[in-house]
């Protein structure tokens, strides 16, 4: 293979994010209201230009109040739980890694249900009662990640094995006491969880958490990306990686905390959407290779290609009622992980 350099590298982001520019076009323009995005244009741009003080139609609702922000939670949720996913699977080296497998997702759920039980019982402002859901949940999932780790220590060191199998243990414990709190909601908090469960982008998030979002994806994936050349070394073996020079046990703790914190922030504002941080690393390494100086930009751009696409079907294929964007992932996702998988031992 020809060696990666700053120019392939740029060139396939820059690939990936004109396909992201595209499909975004495209997600503004379709739904329940069908959008003429040539009008919608003429409007910014008067408005741009100074010519008129507002939005002269009803667009700017429609694509800038509705449709833009969930595209936007859409691409950051996608980019989050892909990159959480090449990272969990170099560091695990186990192709079936992923962040819910480790009970994370389980974790942030029964945060959400647990923060849902005590809106009930307080007299909140409606600012603070839509920012409990995503507090909670981002807890759960920090005690999960700390909870999993403790389990896969073995002799001061995390043990790969132990850490699935612990992950594994304790998201099924963790859905048991979910399916046994989801009995004491009722009314909307029952709907309403149970569709969060499924994963759910519709709801919109106060600006404030939209920066510290952005802040703790740009910061833990930038922690990420900085262990790039080590992971590539890690493929070949922790000794072999050692005798090299990388210093494992950091890389191992700054890859999976820095991944959880991914997945945390995705979880407590989206729910549960499988399969994205599974087959989205699979597919880009197929297409680029297994050098993470690039699998990693290109994963997060195709996380948020493929977590737009199945949100904007989500929202049109039974309009004008909304599917939850889980279902979608998990419909899309299953037959194209049994043709990777049959394509794996071909």
């Amino acid at each position: 293979m020809r060696p990666l350099t700053l120019t392939r590298l740029l060139v396939r982001c820059g690939i990936l994010a004109l396909i992201l520019f595209a499909v975004v076009v495209v997600a503004m323009k379709l739904g329940a209201v069908q959008v003429s995005l040539y009008g919608l244009g003429k409007d910014l741009i008067s408005v741009l230009l100074g010519r008129t003080s507002a939005l002269s139609s009803d667009y700017g609702m429609i694509v800038l109040g509705i449709r833009l922000p969930r595209i936007l939670l859409a691409i950051f949720v996608g980019a989050s739980l892909s990159v959480a996913g090449v990272s969990f699977q170099a560091l695990l080296r186990n192709p079936l890694a992923d962040p819910y497998v480790l009970g994370v997702s389980s974790g942030a759920a029964l945060g959400a249900i647990v923060a849902l039980i005590i809106e009930g019982h307080l007299n909140l402002s409606p600012e603070m009662a839509g920012l409990i859901t995503p507090v909670g949940a981002f807890v759960g999932a920090a005690i999960t990640i700390a909870a999993v780790y403790l389990l896969g220590r073995r002799d001061g060191q995390i043990d790969s094995t132990t850490l699935l199998l612990g992950g594994i243990i304790t998201a099924s414990f963790l859905s048991a006491v979910i399916m046994f709190l989801m009995t004491t909601l009722s009314g909307n908090n029952l709907r309403g969880s149970a569709f969060w469960f499924m994963g759910d982008l519709s709801t919109p998030q106060p600006r404030s958490l939209q920066y510290f979002l952005s802040f703790g994806f740009i910061v833990a994936a930038g922690a990420i990306y900085t262990t790039a050349s080590d992971l590539n070394l890690l493929l070949a073996g922790e000794k072999e990686a050692m005798h090299l020079g990388v210093d494992v046990p950091r890389v191992r703790i700054v890859v999976y905390i820095a991944a959880s914190i991914l997945t945390g922030l995705a979880v407590s504002v989206s729910g549960t959407i499988g399969y994205v941080g599974l087959l989205v690393p699979h597919v880009m390494r197929l297409i680029f290779g297994s050098d993470h100086r690039m699998l990693i930009p290109a994963s997060a751009l195709g996380g948020a290609i493929a977590l737009v696409i199945a949100d904007t079907l989500a929202r049109t294929v039974t309009s004008p009622t909304d599917l939850p964007v889980g279902a979608m992932t998990a419909a899309a996702g299953a037959p194209l992980f049994i043709y990777l998988l049959r394509r794996r031992l071909s």
